[in-house]
């Protein structure tokens, strides 16, 4: 099974799986948000808290070649664990991220209004990583791996079973919904002519961890003006809403991917 980094003695190096749509020179978003996510779960307590929100700023491009990834603990309480981590290269800091892990704790009393809760989730189950394309699911459309099919101006959603990120290790509920989180840019900023917006940061919140090897993405509002956009989406699994999603992105009109001409 292919991973999208491997150990050297260097340090890590990304696989081609991990290689970015916008340059060939770069690693790819999802995968550096993945990465951060797995250095900062080595910082979690004990059982019973959550990683309630991970934000990764993606400040500067890392490079396809060798990089570390550092942390620390920033605060231990009780109730809330903060930790800060980063990845570096030649010496400087290339993207970094915080965590808080929050306790989990009883539910209060009441009602309180919540968004309506259907989501689309497909009939066909991706039981295995390898060789499977996300599937994408536009407007009242079926789901397809069909990427040429997909670019178009409907409101997208997206499915996945993601592949391990460490060759020789098995990705975490964590590792999974940071990755598919800076994904957010493809489902809130794909339309007609491609994606022509490049992540600055992600933050995802978390109310539990994923269920399961399967996990969605669906695109709750696309917001854009002089060339700055703003998307949010709704993380999910087969048993419901887990978090959401958002990304501030910068527009790139000289290197707008079209997405059309992706081959999985």
């Amino acid at each position: 099974m292919v991973a999208f980094f491997r150990r050297t003695d260097s340090g890590l190096v990304a696989s081609d799986i991990a290689v970015s749509r916008w340059s060939p020179g770069q690693v790819a978003g999802p995968a550096i948000c993945g990465l951060l996510a797995r250095e900062l779960e080595t910082h979690c307590p004990e059982a019973g808290f959550i990683p309630a929100r991970l934000t990764v700023d993606l400040f500067r491009p890392v490079r396809d070649e060798p990089l570390t990834v550092h942390s620390t603990v920033v605060r231990e309480g009780t109730r809330v664990r903060v930790a800060d981590a980063w990845i570096e290269q030649q010496d400087r800091i290339r993207v970094r991220a915080s965590v808080m892990y929050l306790a989990v704790a009883q539910q209060p009393p009441g009602q309180v209004w919540q968004a309506d809760p259907d989501l689309p989730v497909p009939d066909i189950r991706l039981d295995e990583p390898t060789g499977q394309p996300p599937l994408f699911k536009c407007g009242d459309g079926e789901w397809s791996g069909d990427f040429a099919a997909a670019q178009n101006g409907e409101r997208k959603s997206c499915w996945q079973n993601l592949p391990a990120l460490v060759d020789g290790e098995q990705i975490s509920p964590f590792q999974r919904a940071a990755f598919l989180g800076d994904t957010t840019n493809l489902v809130c900023h794909w339309g007609t002519e491609g994606v022509g917006y490049i992540n600055s940061d992600m933050t995802l919140t978390l109310t539990r961890l994923p269920r399961g090897h399967e996990l969605g993405l669906h695109a709750q509002d696309h917001i854009s003006s002089d060339g700055v956009a703003v998307g949010t989406a709704t993380l999910y699994d087969r048993q419901g809403r887990l978090g959401t999603c958002v990304v501030t992105a910068v527009a790139d009109a000289r290197r707008q991917v079209d997405m059309a001409d992706t081959t999985v």
